[in-house]
């Protein structure tokens, strides 16, 4: 499953003023898009994300690693500048079905 591009925003479509909720409600949107076709986070094989500004890595991975158990997926943290709507963080990712 190719997921695209998501940002974190808030109910009311506003990109949020603290940058780890951004990334909470990110995770959320992205957990819940793969629920939806029957996959979950452990089935993530690449992440890609991007950033407006790299000063925001250390909070991103600080709320990036409760959502997974012990396998990560293989990952890129790319900064790109300005992000649609000013998000901070913008992910696209690659999910596979594992035989059990």
């Amino acid at each position: 499953m190719y997921l695209p591009g998501d940002i974190g925003l808030t109910e009311d479509q506003q990109v949020p003023d603290d940058p780890k909720e951004e990334a909470r409600l990110l995770m959320v949107q992205y957990k819940a898009r793969l629920a939806r076709a029957g996959y979950t986070m452990d089935d993530l094989v690449s992440v890609t994300i991007y950033c407006s500004d790299v000063k925001f890595y250390a909070g991103f991975n600080e709320v990036y690693r409760q959502y997974f158990n012990e396998n990560f997926p293989a990952r890129a943290f790319i900064g790109a500048g300005t992000l649609l709507f000013n998000a901070r963080f913008e992910t696209q990712g690659i999910a596979v079905k594992r035989e059990k």
